[in-house]
């Protein structure tokens, strides 16, 4: 079942992939082929399972590069192993060539069967080799061995479960919720972490027992028992080093990732937001492509918040094929977010996924693969809350009482109907800084106080956020804030928001979406840099915008950074408000048994008649009773076991 050989560089394609575990009888059920086919959006091309008599494994393939081969589940040549695939090496060529130096013998040119021999070579060592992003399974027969991996940073999903001695997983929650014998419940500690911060952090997830592999992690099934390592730990280990010496290795760095990310044998784009970040990444493949760039956009017309002129001019200074989508709210936009409930998998309270949602589905109109700018603020430091972490540090010797008098003051300003208001940020800046920093960052990024939370669920099973900054290693201590912030954010908020987002809008509409600044040579280079090459003063992205200067410009280095979401405040008291008031009802928030219906009826009370600005608080409880109800999990109740904090990943799998 391996690709034909072909003359040219041999790539597997983006796709979906699930399997279990059983003892000693293949089944009949066609099980497999169901949680394969719960998949089939992220590969609607090609579909295939493989059995013996103790695990099922199964592939769905989205055709990007060897169109005609490829296929799925693939065997080594002697029957050693078995692999399923979902991603790319990028450096699989030079992989091939050492591996034939030792020996071995290539049936195909895909990078598939490259990963299958350098695991039979180098066992778990092999994934430190790879250079890509990817989620795998890979199966040993003979030593009755399933292990699963997932790439550094995340950008592949893979979630597992454990039943009694057997092991379930899938690249998203519907193939393992597709077994019957699995409960459908919530995990409550997903969803307290949920409400906090809009996203759930790994290794938990909402469905109790379900459980993420975390980034730059293997796992592995031998006989009943599991075990678990890291093949690569992020580390920051600042050093200064010459502004210029810096921007070359950096301009050296993004070309390198930006010309292999282009390899394609199908239509390929860019998604330009007009900021510094997409742009970066058109510039870079402008430069290495010979064809015309095609490139896509969300605009909100007659938004203050609007991008258009700034991606615009970056699309006429580089000469693309551009493409357009305006989001307003007459835009099927009601129809729209109760498909999000069903292909985001579990719920994303990011408002910003309705934009991506659109955003792919104009993509995939025209290409099958385009690339982005995620990972930039993370790396380099390009959000906000990053100057709210220094700006804070004096206001903190104020004393508590004054700054809470303050903020009781500021509940009788009038709120506003814009996206992040001022009275809104600075509500949510002196509420955090009554917080420990570590909370407080988390806050910043998130919706619910820990107050709010606990008067909002029935049940708080749910670890202090505070307590999430503990999966840093002890070596953190000695760094800077604001680059153990941004760690966190690496370890957290990237893979389990931003990248999650990314890849379940864009596989909804079977689209591939490569983000460039996450090769690990990047993420090692950001991780090696003094704080000051990353937030200068006020100047955020330093040494990114350092680099782009003469390159991109000036209007899109000069504009200030807008999030990429909807002006939820607004849209939630005008044309959603039907959907709120109906999904958000008292007899839904009753029957889920998870909420105090009191609590969450006069939050939305106080949004409607304007005495708060909830928009994005209500987002988050929007999606996650749409998606409830989707999944037929609203009248469950939440079983205590999975409400234990799970301060590492050993302790999470093991509950």
């Amino acid at each position: 079942m391996n690709c034909p050989a072909r003359g040219g560089i041999g790539w597997t394609d983006l796709c979906g992939i699930a399997g279990f575990t059983h003892k000693n009888t293949r089944p009949t059920d066609g099980r497999i082929r169901d949680a394969t086919l719960a998949l089939v959006h992220r590969g609607p091309d090609e579909q295939d399972v493989w059995e013996d008599q103790c695990v099922s494994l199964g592939a769905v393939r989205l055709k990007i590069i060897d169109l005609t081969g490829g296929s799925q589940p693939m065997v080594a040549g002697d029957g050693q192993a078995v692999i399923v695939f979902n991603g790319e090496i990028y450096n699989h060529a030079e992989l091939r060539r050492e591996l034939e130096s030792r020996g071995h013998r290539f049936r195909s040119r895909c990078d598939t069967e490259v990963v299958l021999h350098a695991f039979l070579e180098w066992d778990v060592a092999c994934f430190t080799r790879l250079r890509g992003m990817f989620a795998a399974a890979l199966w040993q027969p003979e030593r009755r061995r399933l292990l699963l991996v997932r790439d550094r940073m995340g950008i592949k999903p893979l979630y597992f479960h454990r039943r009694g001695q057997d092991l379930y997983f899938g690249s998203e929650l519907k193939a393992i919720l597709e077994h019957p014998e699995i409960e459908r419940r919530i995990d409550p500690g997903g969803l307290g972490l949920y409400l906090s911060l809009n996203y759930v952090p790994g290794p938990y997830t909402l469905a109790g027992g379900i459980r993420k592999l975390p980034p730059g992690h293997w796992l592995e099934w031998r006989d009943g028992e599991v075990r678990t390592g890291a093949y690569w730990r992020l580390q920051f280990e600042p050093r200064q080093r010459p502004l210029e010496e810096a921007k070359e290795e950096l301009d050296f760095l993004l070309r390198e990732s930006v010309r292999e990310h282009l390899l394609s044998d199908v239509p390929l784009g860019v998604w330009a937001s007009g900021g510094i970040d997409s742009s970066t990444i058109l510039h870079y493949a402008a430069q290495a492509s010979a064809s015309q760039l095609k490139t896509f956009s969300v605009s909100f017309r007659g938004r203050s918040f609007d991008e258009s002129p700034y991606f615009r001019e970056v699309a006429r200074a580089y000469g693309t094929d551009h493409h357009e989508f305006d989001l307003n709210p007459e835009k099927d936009l009601e129809e729209a977010i109760q498909e999000l409930a069903f292909y985001s998998d579990e719920p994303s309270a990011d408002a910003g996924a309705l934009p991506v949602w659109f955003l792919s589905k104009m993509s995939r109109r025209h290409v099958t693969v385009a690339l982005s700018g995620e990972g930039a603020d993370e790396l380099f430091g390009g959000y906000y809350t990053y100057l709210a972490d220094s700006l804070v540090r004096p206001l903190r010797h104020v004393p508590a009482v004054l700054r809470r008098a303050a903020l009781r003051a500021l509940s009788l300003w009038p709120v506003s109907d814009d996206k992040i208001g001022f009275e809104y940020k600075l509500k949510r800046f002196l509420a955090g800084s009554l917080l420990d920093p570590a909370a407080a960052h988390f806050f910043w990024n998130g919706t619910f106080s820990e107050s709010d939370r606990q008067r909002l669920l029935a049940a708080n099973g749910c670890p202090p956020l505070a307590s999430l900054a503990g999966a840093l290693p002890a070596e953190a201590e000695r760094l800077d804030p604001l680059n153990r912030f941004l760690w966190l954010d690496q370890l957290y908020y990237l893979p389990d928001d931003i990248l999650y987002k990314c890849d379940r809008m864009s596989m909804a509409h079977s689209l591939e979406v490569r983000p460039p600044f996450l090769d690990h040579r990047i993420v090692e280079f950001a991780a090696a840099l003094p704080m000051d090459m990353k937030v200068r003063g006020s100047r955020l992205k330093f040494l990114l915008k350092e680099l782009m200067r003469d390159k991109l410009p000036p209007s899109i280095l000069a504009r200030r950074k807008e999030g990429f979401d909807i002006p939820a405040h607004d849209w939630l008291r005008g044309g959603l408000r039907p959907l709120v008031e109906e999904t958000l009802s008292p007899q839904a928030l009753r029957r889920s048994g998870l909420f105090r219906a009191g609590a969450v009826e006069e939050a939305v009370r106080a949004h409607m008649e304007r005495r708060a600005n909830l928009g994005y608080h209500l987002w988050g409880l929007l999606v996650l009773f749409l998606w409830m109800k989707r999944w037929g999990i609203e009248s469950l109740e939440a079983q205590p076991q999975d409400s234990e904090p799970a301060p590492g990943f050993a302790s999470a799998i093991n509950s």
